[in-house]
């Protein structure tokens, strides 16, 4: 595979993979005031199923539209289409239900809702999984040269957590439960190539976790080693779905460190699980950056571990907050990390989406759009 610097694909022989981007988005944006309202109107009963999903639409196309007016060559619907950036994907699959935690997920200074998801069966495909038609929708609205972004949850949100902790109800060995995890995702990833996605973004709160948890159990061997078992686990499924999909389908990473009305859920550098990446068979890793929780930049080179054929989009520009960072100080941080990683193998993004639950972070549509143009303009002015 090789990188053609300045250009926007990434080429293999007879094949040309697209993303990730010289400058690129994670996915999700501020729900507008027109969807925030339709629905608050949809759960009170005053606007019906059809109205809703007619405005919601609507409220897509105009951001697919506004996401190629700022010259993305990736677009998302936004995540519109969903109420949070893991659990709405997780209940679609079949052996999955949905149930009432009754406990906030533990954000630095924020409560969230109380839904999740538990394992209620054994894992397998749902051909009618709602996320084909949203796909189909984005794709509808998607205007010519502009590639349709997919972004879901890695399949570690499932097997993490107690979300399964009763998979002993439903398999005799914890290996075929896991092994019918990555291929109800193989299936999944492979009827949106069907539906014609050639990008797709898989979204990881696991290693984030896995940071802090290493970090804490260092001195304590058994807990230690329960971690090092997720890890493992970990990367022998997210291979396992990767395993045999079409050449020119693009599938990257996003490791997030959670991301609710601008909280976060974990810190720590990535130098814990940096040889754990190093393995993984993703074509492109998304990496917040952010600010000092996300430590240095020297795991780059462990993560890259030498495989021209990846890219590593460094996400320096907060999505947090509407204050925008410094051009130069961004462009000195580039060439910081190139350090580590050829420059050639290096893209540039926002550290999150602005909304990865429909509440969204806290800060103005406006603030979103010159966070996106600030990423291109770095991004033109250093490829």
């Amino acid at each position: 595979m090789i990188t053609i610097l300045g250009g926007t694909a990434m080429t293999t022989q007879n094949e040309t993979k697209v993303g990730p981007f010289r400058y690129d988005i994670v996915g999700s944006f501020l729900r507008t005031p027109a969807l925030k309202d339709a629905l608050a109107k949809r759960r009170t009963g005053s606007l019906t199923e059809d109205a809703f999903l007619t405005i919601r639409q609507e409220q897509i196309k105009k951001l697919v539209e506004k996401e190629a007016a700022h010259g993305l060559k990736a677009v998302t619907d936004g995540e519109f289409s969903r109420s949070w950036w893991h659990l709405d994907f997780l209940w679609g699959l079949k052996g999955v239900a949905k149930y009432d935690y009754q406990k906030s997920y533990q954000f630095k200074g924020a409560k969230t809702r109380t839904d999740n998801a538990e394992l209620a069966g054994k894992v397998a495909y749902n051909p009618k999984h709602p996320f084909f038609d949203a796909f189909k929708t984005l794709q509808a609205a998607v205007p010519a040269g502009v590639v349709p972004k997919q972004t879901i949850p890695s399949p570690t949100m499932l097997f993490r957590d107690n979300r399964s902790d009763n998979w002993p109800h439903f398999y005799e060995q914890r290996s075929a439960y896991l092994h019918d995890l990555a291929t109800a995702y193989r299936q999944t990833i492979l009827h949106f190539y069907e539906l014609g996605a050639r990008y797709l973004q898989i979204d990881d709160t696991t290693w984030a976790f896995l940071i802090s948890k290493l970090n804490e159990s260092k001195h304590q061997p058994q807990e230690y080693a329960k971690y090092v078992t997720l890890a493992q686990e970990s990367v022998a499924v997210i291979n396992e779905l990767l395993t045999g999909l079409p050449a020119d389908l693009t599938v990257t990473t996003h490791i997030c460190r959670g991301n609710f009305k601008s909280t976060f859920l974990f810190a720590g550098g990535y130098d814990v699980v940096a040889k754990y990446l190093a393995q993984l068979n993703y074509d492109g890793f998304f990496l917040e950056y952010d600010n000092e929780r996300s430590g240095d930049f020297a795991p780059l080179k462990t993560i890259f571990n030498g495989r021209k054929e990846k890219r590593i989009v460094l996400g320096l520009v907060t999505s947090k907050d509407g204050t925008l960072e410094d051009e130069q100080s961004l462009i000195a941080r580039l060439k910081e990390a190139a350090e580590y990683v050829p420059l050639t193998n290096l893209a540039l993004s926002t550290q999150c989406g602005f909304a990865s639950t429909e509440e969204g972070n806290v800060l103005t549509e406006e603030q979103q759009w010159a966070k996106i143009d600030l990423v291109k303009r770095v991004a033109d002015k250093v490829w």
